[in-house]
């Protein structure tokens, strides 16, 4: 380890900022771009030990867990608290033209559609029990110590105000010390809280950990490694006028505001297409809004998620048919003739896009196609496909929905 003075040049992908040396970049977490810093260094990595010249970026984190002024943050939740509002959003939005330019595209980008404190619907704890207490929190960055929290401005009102009982069920689960995993979900009828990583349960630790999560209020529905313990209330959430009840640590995106702009702009570009096929469907954030306007497939690999996206639908009133089909788009992509029936495709993959996806799709007839993505560059290199195949891009637009961290969403529209 050594200790150098360095200036910050530029923030990377991941929000660390990056400083130029003879041996190469050094990558400094919690600084800002302009500020000099005086860093303990190990091989490219560099922590922060004071600040000689501040940027005038920077700001105080809102929220104590972060860190002291921002610098060598604690909670691993966050990671760019420490940077004003305006800079932050600039960073983000260029996150993605960059990523479309690595592959030679010049959309325009539109502004960011901004994240605010307080939206965060879905939340991933880390959780440990020690012999003093039950630890809720997050790992802190590079690192497996756990940073309890006692509150989460990123976090619902909903979640922050039942983290106690949060807690109180991950000590109810417990089996060992080993660390394990608490997603939570609030949904329409209380908390979906679902537990992984935990050995089996003894029957009688099963009964009491029922009978705590029977004695609290708000809480929908608990699942352990997959299984449900307890379903005091079916979850459900609102895809525009239609409930569905997700599978047990179902996906759902992250923030009701977030879902609600990439459902706005998908719908815009769908106009009035009478035939759409929704691509990695997921539970139907986008098919049971788009069965408002045509007849939809949706197609989707997992079978829990299909089924409570079918179970939905057929519920529902007001809808156009929605058919459904169980297909793993990566190993068996839908084939450039069965695009045929189709004047609209959405698809919405997981971080690895939909490469395979998009070549067939490149090949096809549909005049209008959605894109929606968690990772600029997979979707920049999956654009340049659809591109190349005579498709032009018509619109481009991240949306922030995990805010002060450097993921970002986007949802570009393309026509042929």
């Amino acid at each position: 380890m050594s200790t150098e003075t360095v200036t910050i040049e530029k923030l990377g992908a991941q929000g660390d900022g990056i400083a130029g040396s003879a041996a190469g970049p050094v990558y400094v977490p919690f600084s800002l771009p302009g500020e000099t810093v005086a860093i303990a260094r190990v091989k490219s990595q560099g922590t922060i030990m004071s600040i000689t010249t501040p940027s005038p970026d920077r700001q105080e984190p809102p929220c104590r867990h972060f860190g002291p002024d921002g610098v060598n943050g604690t909670c691993g939740g966050c990671t760019l608290q420490h940077l004003a509002d305006a800079p932050y959003r600039a960073f983000k939005r260029q996150l993605v033209v960059d990523a479309l330019k690595s592959k030679g595209l010049t959309p325009d980008v539109g502004e960011i559609v901004p994240a605010r404190p307080g939206e965060r619907r879905r939340v991933v704890f880390a959780a440990r029990k020690t012999e003093k207490d039950m630890l809720i929190g997050f790992n802190q960055a590079e690192s497996h110590h756990i940073v309890a929290i006692e509150e989460c401005p990123i976090s619902s009102a909903g979640v922050v105000a039942r983290l106690p009982a949060i807690k109180a069920i991950a000590a109810s689960l417990a089996t060992s010390a080993d660390p394990f995993r608490v997603a939570v979900l609030e949904t329409l009828s209380g908390l979906d809280i679902a537990a992984d990583d935990i050995k089996k349960l003894s029957d009688p630790q099963r009964r009491k950990a029922i009978e705590t999560v029977l004695g609290l209020r708000g809480i929908a529905r608990v699942t352990l490694n997959g299984e449900i313990l307890v379903e005091p209330a079916k979850p459900l959430i609102d895809f525009g006028g239609v409930e569905v009840s997700p599978p047990p640590g179902g996906f759902a995106q992250a923030t009701k505001p977030a879902e609600e702009a990439m459902v706005e702009l998908v719908l815009a570009h769908a106009g009035k297409a009478k035939r759409i096929a929704d691509l990695f469907a997921g539970t139907g954030t986008f098919s049971l809004r788009l069965a408002r306007i045509g007849r939809v497939h949706a197609v989707e690999a997992e079978a829990t998620a299909l089924a409570a996206l079918d179970q939905a639908a057929r519920k529902s009133q007001g809808l156009k048919p929605v058919s459904v089909e169980k297909r793993d788009l990566f190993r068996r992509p839908l084939m450039t003739q069965e695009f045929k029936p189709f004047d609209m495709v959405v698809f919405d993959p997981p971080r690895a896009g939909a490469e395979f996806q998009c070549k067939e799709l490149a090949r096809s007839g549909v005049k209008k196609i959605a894109a929606v993505s968690c990772n600029p560059l997979t979707l920049a290199r999956d654009l340049q496909i659809l591109v190349e195949g005579g498709y032009r891009i018509t619109g481009v637009t991240p949306i922030d929905q995990f805010l002060w961290t450097s993921h970002v969403e986007v949802v570009a529209t393309l026509e042929k």
